[in-house]
């Protein structure tokens, strides 16, 4: 990774991919102080020189028009330009004279590592309170909890370079093809080998067409009992790892004996997928000598997505598909940084290292940090800040978008004493604020990002930020600075921050910026200098205190929202291979916006039909909480009863449908399930 030089003062300046948590590499072609196109990096392991559209247009929204570039105040209703002194000065007034109760802080999985800690540190100790959540809850806050409580850890537990290696994929509740594109590489490389791919949706995805030898086609929100039945078939044809089960797990009897109570024929009128199908699955994945699971939003983003993500290690642990190459149960991460919020502790159940929040986790801190009076209890989650609390700093996230049940959003942020932003753009959200921030992105700054499989990668400045934009690890010091903790955040460099990162969390230990230099980065755990990284987890032991593995009995629950007969559709959602997330980076970048341009939604043409819905036609969706205008896209890849919207367009947004419900502790929105109905004006 050394940057490279040519004639006509171009550089080629090697990084990665701000989009999904793959960590592609990309040169950066960069002519005088400007980025003017995207060069493959052939000799980067992840994506060996390919790259998705978003990967090969990667710099493009850097030069919108609608970046930032100056501090604005909100003045008489209306954004004045301001300096940064008059901006955080006005920040650190009302900061100092708040209940730390009253205060919140949503950040970012876009961020690096470097920004993420110190925002965690800063919100620690000066704000004195564990109020931080990042944006990431919206898509994994149900993977940790359950797999803690079966495996010890929440982590990727395989390299993504090692899915090749697998036997038999199991695609849960993913579209990898167009949300992962060189993840779904590595499964067609696999399949040409001799891997089975076996993928649950109720949409009949592009990944479902070009990967799938069985598709499991099930009815939204019957995951549980869909893998309850998988597990029940490899009891009942004696396919069980009786030796792994004996060595490396507990709790097998009670899994046992609640799956023998089963009747495949309720899985069948549940699930709406045919018991032989089921048992077809079942018999390919535990036959397979290394059967590798890929999950993310279709199984997570559900109020009881807990007892998804525990069923499917369930499964994992009764095949004996834990601890080797190409093998386990494995969460896709959505952002950049996907992996490295959760490692660097900007959330209210962590201290940085995956320390739970406690007395003794604080007393450590205290200890590390030279501060007294660290916050001990868990802190309050995303949506519970922004309900309660009476000031919020959002650094990178967008939730008038990206939140659910979008027109209570709306009066929640209005009504707050103080929203400051802390952004690249204008957005959404920022329309709210009382004073926006400038921000610098991954490519105007230095840092360290980790993606999806625990790889940690250095990121270089490749140019300079627009106008008085900053790195956010930058704005936070000087605003600590303001409020009286200079020699707590004396950091000069990105360097500097990463060395404190690896003093305190011990998976980063043996991780130094120098060894970073090589392409594709390397693993945690690390943990020494001399140590190569970590590929495979669990090898020999979970990490779980007694080291085994724990079976987890799983019922069956209804989402929280069920249809009827005045709202009698499945409403759920999803991306595309064009854009990304709220779409506030893609849809500023032409190539892209232009292959699709505006929201739709998928019905399935026979649900049309009945309807007298045209293709092409404006219809109007409604749930309990809102309405929606959007574009009716007719098509056979759908369930009956089901309908599918992309969330990337704000002017069309599913999450004016959605609804808030989420149970505890993961408090994840029921963003995968709602009731609509359909109105057509003509």
């Amino acid at each position: 990774m050394i940057k490279g030089e040519c004639k006509m003062n171009i550089e080629y300046v090697p990084t990665i991919c701000p989009y999904c948590g793959c960590g592609c590499g990309v040169y950066l072609v960069v002519k005088d102080g400007k980025i003017v196109g995207v060069e493959p990096w052939k000799e980067h392991p992840v994506n060996e020189g390919k790259n998705c559209p978003k990967g090969r247009n990667a710099y493009k929204f850097l030069y919108s028009e609608k970046r930032l570039k100056k501090p604005l105040v909100k003045e008489n209703g209306s954004f004045k330009e301001a300096s940064w002194e008059k901006s955080l000065s006005l920040i650190a007034e009302k900061l100092k004279n708040i209940d730390p109760d009253s205060f919140g802080f949503i950040n970012s999985g876009k961020l690096t590592n470097e920004d993420l800690y110190v925002i965690q540190k800063f919100t620690r100790c000066v704000m004195k309170t564990n109020n931080i959540d990042n944006c990431s809850r919206f898509c994994h806050s149900t993977t940790v909890p359950a797999l803690i409580s079966t495996v010890g850890s929440g982590v990727m537990s395989t390299s993504q370079i090692n899915i090749e290696k697998a036997d038999c994929i199991f695609i849960a509740g993913t579209n990898i093809k167009e949300t992962y594109p060189m993840i779904a590489l590595r499964v067609m490389r696999a399949k040409k080998k001799v891997a089975k791919v076996i993928v649950t949706d109720p949409r009949r995805t592009v990944t479902v067409r070009l990967l799938a030898d069985i598709h499991l086609q099930l009815n939204p929100g019957t995951d549980v009992v869909l893998i309850n039945a998988m597990m029940k078939t490899v009891l009942d044809n004696g396919l069980e790892d009786k030796d792994f089960i004996e060595r490396r797990t507990k709790g097998f009897n009670e899994l046992r004996n609640y799956l023998s109570s089963l009747n495949m024929n309720d899985a069948e009128r549940i699930t709406g997928v045919s018991s032989d199908l089921i048992k077809e699955a079942a018999r390919t994945y535990a036959k397979a000598e290394n059967a590798c699971i890929l999950y993310n939003a279709g199984i997570a983003q559900h109020a009881v997505g807990i007892g998804n993500i525990q069923a499917l290690s369930d499964l994992a642990m009764l095949t004996g598909n834990y601890g080797r190459p190409g093998t386990g149960v494995n969460p896709l991460r959505g952002h950049i940084n996907g992996e490295g919020f959760g490692d660097m502790g900007p959330i209210p159940v962590f201290y940085p290292g995956f320390r739970r929040v406690s007395e003794k986790s604080a007393k450590l801190f205290e200890n590390y940090w030279g501060v007294e009076g660290l916050p001990s209890n868990p802190g309050m989650t995303y949506m519970d800040m922004i309900e309660k609390c009476d000031v919020l700093y959002i650094a990178g996230a967008n939730p008038m978008v990206s939140a659910p049940d979008t027109n209570q959003v709306r009066k929640m942020l209005e009504s707050k004493d103080l929203l400051v932003i802390q952004d690249i753009f204008l957005t959404e959200t920022t329309e709210l604020a009382d004073i926006i921030l400038p921000a610098a992105t991954w490519v105007e700054k230095d840092g360290t990002i980790t993606q999806v499989d625990r790889r940690v990668q250095r990121i270089k400045k490749a140019v300079d930020p627009p106008g008085e934009a900053k790195p956010d690890w930058k704005i936070i010091r000087e605003l600590s600075g303001m409020m009286g903790f200079r020699e707590k955040f004396k950091f000069n460099s990105s360097k500097e921050i990463f060395e404190e990162i690896r003093k305190y969390v011990p998976q980063y230990s043996g991780i130094t910026y120098d060894r970073l230099k090589k392409a594709g980065g390397i693993q945690w755990p690390c943990p020494s200098e001399d140590h190569p990284g970590t590929d495979t987890m669990f090898v020999e032991s979970f990490g779980t205190p007694e080291g085994l593995g724990a079976f987890q009995v799983v019922e069956h629950k209804n989402p929280v929202e069920m249809i009827d007969e005045e709202y009698p559709y499945v409403f759920t959602n999803g991306r595309l291979i064009f854009h990304y997330h709220s779409g506030t980076m893609t849809r500023k970048t032409e190539r892209l916006n232009n292959e699709v341009r505006g929201g739709f939604v998928e019905i399935n043409i026979d649900d049309a039909r009945k309807k007298g819905i045209r293709d092409g036609e404006e219809i109007i969706l409604k749930s309990r909480r809102g309405e929606i205008r959007v574009i009716a896209k007719l098509t056979d890849n759908i369930r009956k009863g089901v309908l599918f919207m992309p969330w990337h367009f704000s002017e069309s947004s599913p999450n004016v449908l959605t609804g808030p419900s989420a149970g505890p502790p993961s408090k994840m929105p029921e963003f995968k399930f709602c009731a609509v109905k359909i109105e057509i004006k003509r």
